[in-house]
């Protein structure tokens, strides 16, 4: 178990976050321009275009995340990589018969939405491989900038360890005070040290 701080940060309203992946405007630009050469159903042509037209937006809207939707650039490539792979291929199929282009469209846009939920929460649930404050740099899915998240982690092995981990968490937690109002905290510094030392003492009742 890891326990994660938030920080202070609140929830964004994002467009999504393939959008931040270089490759993006390009690929989606030749979707949309070529969507009407995909179907025999006239039908077909507008539904297809507003599934693309707000791709980035209805992503955000199905990730239901209770973190923050920042994700690292090495899996942001991953997901990019997958999900432009199964666009090429179904656009490299002649027309299909009515119905079958915005149903393939639908199934990549919920594979590439599971996708991004579990890069996210994996490298959350990676903090736990560390001992003490961790740090990892990621893209901020509201705006494409540079971010980063900061974590704890209990994978402390020894007493020392761990008095240098809680140490080291109580003295971030004194800087970041001196940054932001400490009614803007998430989670009382007291509070989040008896929370560490709580899982301290089990960790060292398990050894």
């Amino acid at each position: 178990m890891a326990l994660l701080l938030c920080l202070g940060m609140t929830a964004a309203l994002a467009r999504g976050c393939l959008h931040c992946q270089n490759n993006f405007s390009d690929k989606f630009s030749f979707y949309r321009h070529h969507v009407n050469l995909k179907s025999w159903w006239v039908g077909d042509i507008p539904v297809s275009g507003a599934l693309l037209t707000d791709w980035s937006q209805d992503t955000m809207r199905e990730l239901h995340l209770a973190i923050p939707a920042e994700i690292t650039r090495e899996k942001l490539e991953q997901v990019a990589r997958i999900v432009y792979q199964k666009m090429d291929q179904l656009y490299q199929g002649k027309m299909y018969f009515p119905g079958y282009f915005p149903n393939e469209l639908r199934a990549i846009f919920r594979e590439q939405v599971h996708l991004i939920q579990n890069a996210i929460i994996e490298s959350r649930i990676d903090c736990q491989r560390h001992c003490g404050i961790f740090q990892y740099e990621t893209i901020s899915c509201n705006n494409c900038t540079d971010s980063h998240v900061v974590c704890f982690g209990y994978n402390c092995e020894s007493l020392e360890q761990w008095e240098a981990a809680v140490q080291g968490l109580l003295s971030y937690i004194s800087d970041w005070h001196n940054l932001v109002s400490p009614s803007f905290t998430c989670l009382e510094a007291q509070h989040l040290a008896n929370l560490t030392l709580e899982g301290a003492s089990e960790c060292l009742t398990q050894h």
